[in-house]
């Protein structure tokens, strides 16, 4: 698959902001280059552009070599560029399942791309033929998601390959709950699959969604053109400071990884109790989609609570559904005693 058929013009011919710290990324006494204050260190001076240090550590943690990953503020951000890269607004396509995430949708109509949706089954699989049935001549990206938002499940690796092996374009396969699935990322086989994007994040396991930072493996070839088109720093150095502290502490990250997966099945259990409860959908997520009678009048009476989930029961195939992120041992505690009130 060659890349530069499958980008736009524009991108293609490109010459991108080459920053001073792209320009210059070694040890120095003085740095007079980039028209930086000299005082309040360190932040008076830019951080890394291409966040190598960063980058490093995590070639580490993930087995992957550096020139494979892109860093974002947040998967939000490769998400719009992959768009802004591949799809001629106003012209091409892309093709995506739903329900899914919704910032895939907001992404394309910011970009003027349009969406073409692909339903789940009805116990929310992958249909990878309708999905490949759904592809066009101006389709240039397919975008899934595993673990699914807001469905909490995985899909078949055999489904999600048939997408990426039979589709000419770029199939980005969105793992942002993936660490609450062991055992189900598909990020060490991606080397051999040149069109596949995967994302990933620090946002859910990794307890730092403050610092939005997200993820993106894919070929270098890829990772060149989302560099290319990137903001310069698109990282401030505190999301980078804070992002290497975190990645020395990954054996709590497990704990805490642990700890979710328990709660979620104590929830679990805790929710086939209730009589208004109507189906519990699987999940390898940090959340569980549950269909409830009434669900607007429980979400209702949760806010009053103070305790608050997501209403998801405008959204297609969740009709009459509440989605509830897996919280702390009291914090699940608290909910389940309000549900208890309730009966």
């Amino acid at each position: 698959m060659d890349i530069n058929n499958l980008l736009r013009e524009n991108i293609r011919c490109l010459q991108p902001y080459s920053s001073a710290r792209n320009e210059f990324s070694g040890e120095a006494m003085i740095f007079l280059d980039a028209n930086e204050n000299p005082f309040n260190p360190p932040y008076n001076r830019y951080p890394d552009p291409m966040q190598r240090e960063v980058k490093n550590k995590i070639s580490r943690l993930k087995n992957i070599s550096s020139d494979r990953i892109f860093l974002g503020n947040g998967s939000d951000e490769p998400i719009d560029l992959l768009i802004r890269a591949f799809c001629e607004p106003g012209v091409e396509n892309i093709v995506s399942i739903h329900p899914t995430y919704g910032m895939y949708q907001v992404a394309a109509a910011i970009n003027n791309v349009n969406v073409v949706h692909v339903s789940l089954t009805e116990n929310f699989e992958l249909d990878a033929q309708k999905v490949l049935n759904a592809v066009d001549e101006k389709t240039k990206l397919i975008f899934l998601c595993s673990p699914n938002n807001p469905t909490g499940n995985c899909f078949n690796h055999e489904d999600i390959l048939k997408v990426v092996n039979h589709f000419r374009g770029i199939v980005v396969l969105d793992e942002a709950y993936i660490d609450f699935a062991p055992g189900k990322s598909l990020l060490a086989a991606s080397g051999e699959l040149r069109n596949l994007v995967i994302l990933q994040t620090f946002s859910k396991a990794w307890g730092m969604a403050g610092i939005r930072l997200g993820m993106a493996f894919a070929a270098p070839e890829i990772i060149s053109v989302l560099n290319k088109i990137k903001y310069p720093y698109n990282l401030n150095i505190l999301t980078q400071t804070k992002a290497l502290e975190l990645i020395e502490n990954a054996k709590q990250v497990e704990i805490w990884t642990q700890l979710i997966i328990a709660e979620r099945k104590k929830m679990e259990k805790m929710l086939t109790e209730f009589p208004f409860v109507v189906r519990i959908f699987p999940s390898d997520a940090n959340f569980i989609l549950v269909k409830m009678h009434d669900a607007k009048g429980i979400y209702d009476y949760l806010k009053d609570q103070g305790i608050i989930v997501r209403d998801r029961s405008r959204v297609h195939l969740c009709e009459d559904s509440l989605r509830i992120t897996v919280g702390s041992p009291d914090e699940n505690e608290q909910l389940t005693e309000a549900l208890k009130n309730l009966v």
